[in-house]
C-alpha cells in the first residue's frame, strides 16, 4: 500500500511539474532575453483557453462528427493565435518600454487589466468550459490500486514534446543561436549584423505562443474566466525567478523542485499550507542564491 501511495504522489508531482513548466516556459524565454516583466502573460494564457473554447464550439456546430478530435486542432490554433497576438503586442506596445523595467511592469499590468475587461465584454464574466474528448476520459490502471488520469498523462506527453521543440529551437537552430547571442551580449550581436529588434519580436511571440499552449491545456483540467490567467502568473514568476531568469534548464529544475515539494507537503498538510511552505522555502533559497538555481556566469 505504501508503494502505491509513493507512485501516486510521484505521478501527481510529475503532473504538477508539467503544468508549471508549460506556464513558465514562455515567460522564462521573454524574461531571460529581454528583461521584460510581462504581467500580461497570464492573459495570453487565457487567450489560448478561449481559443480552445471557440474551437470546441465551432467543431460542435459545423463538424460534430469530428468533435472527439477538436483538441488536436485547438492546441496548434491556440499557439498560432497567441503567437500572432504576442508579435503584434511587441511591435506595437512592449518595445517602447525596453530598458525601463518598472515602466514595463506597470505598462504590462495595465495591459493585463485591459485584456481582462476585453474578455469580460466578449465572453461574459461567467466561467466557460469545454468537453473532455472521450479518449482522454477515465484513468489508466497499470496495476490494481493505481489509477493515473489519462488527461494528465496526455499533458505530460505534450509538455515533453513542447520542451523538446524549445530545446531544438534554441540549441540546434540558427534562430536559437541568434537569440542566445542577443541574450549574452546585445550590443555585440547588433555589431555583427544580427537584427536584435526582429529577434526580440520573434522571441516575445514565441513566448506568447507557448502561453497559448498552456492555456489550451488548462481547459482540460478546469474552466476558464477572464481572470484565469492571474491565478497562474504568480506561480510562473516564482518558477522563473527561482530557477534563474536567463536559464531554461533552471526553469525545468525549478518547476520539478517546486512541484514535487508541493505535492509531498499537500499530502502531509493541506493545499494552502503546502503553498505557503513552498513559497517560504523559495524565499529562503533565494536569500542564499539571489540569482536562482542556475545563475548565468559572468567575468568579475
Amino acid at each position: 500500500m505504501d508503494t502505491f501511495i509513493v507512485i501516486t504522489q510521484a505521478f501527481n508531482g510529475l503532473s504538477l511539474f508539467t503544468i508549471l513548466l508549460l506556464m513558465s516556459l514562455g515567460l522564462a524565454i521573454v524574461f531571460g532575453l529581454m528583461g521584460v516583466i510581462n504581467m500580461a502573460h497570464g492573459e495570453l494564457m487565457t487567450l489560448g483557453s478561449y481559443t480552445t473554447y471557440l474551437t470546441a464550439r465551432y467543431f460542435g456546430q459545423y463538424f460534430p462528427g469530428w468533435m472527439d478530435f477538436y483538441l488536436l486542432a485547438a492546441i496548434p490554433l491556440a499557439f498560432a493565435v497567441c503567437f500572432g497576438a504576442g508579435y503584434a503586442l511587441e511591435r506595437g506596445f512592449v518595445r517602447f518600454f525596453y530598458k525601463r523595467p518598472l515602466d514595463t511592469l506597470l505598462a504590462t499590468w495595465g495591459l493585463s487589466l485591459i485584456l481582462q475587461q476585453t474578455y469580460r465584454s466578449v465572453f461574459g464574466a461567467q466561467e466557460v468550459s469545454v468537453p473532455l474528448p472521450p479518449w482522454l476520459a477515465g484513468a489508466w490502471q497499470p496495476v490494481p490500486g493505481i489509477d493515473l488520469p489519462i488527461n494528465r498523462i496526455f499533458i505530460v506527453g505534450l509538455t515533453l514534446v513542447v520542451a523538446g521543440f524549445v530545446y531544438l529551437l534554441f540549441f540546434r537552430s540558427r534562430v536559437g543561436l541568434r537569440a542566445r547571442a542577443v541574450t549574452q551580449n546585445r550590443v555585440m550581436s547588433s555589431a555583427v549584423g544580427i537584427n536584435t529588434s526582429q529577434v526580440d519580436a520573434t522571441v516575445f511571440a514565441l513566448g506568447s505562443g507557448l502561453a497559448g499552449i498552456a492555456g489550451a491545456v488548462f481547459t482540460m483540467i478546469g474552466s476558464t474566466n477572464p481572470g484565469t490567467g492571474q491565478a497562474y502568473v504568480v506561480d510562473a514568476f516564482v518558477v522563473v525567478v527561482f530557477g534563474g531568469v536567463a536559464s531554461l534548464l533552471g526553469t525545468v529544475a525549478s518547476s520539478f523542485t517546486i512541484a514535487q515539494s508541493q505535492t509531498v507537503l499537500e499530502y502531509v498538510t493541506s493545499n494552502t499550507m503546502a503553498k505557503v511552505a513552498v513559497l517560504a522555502l523559495v524565499v529562503f533559497a533565494l536569500y542564499l542564491r539571489p540569482n536562482g538555481l542556475f545563475s548565468p556566469k559572468a567575468r568579475s
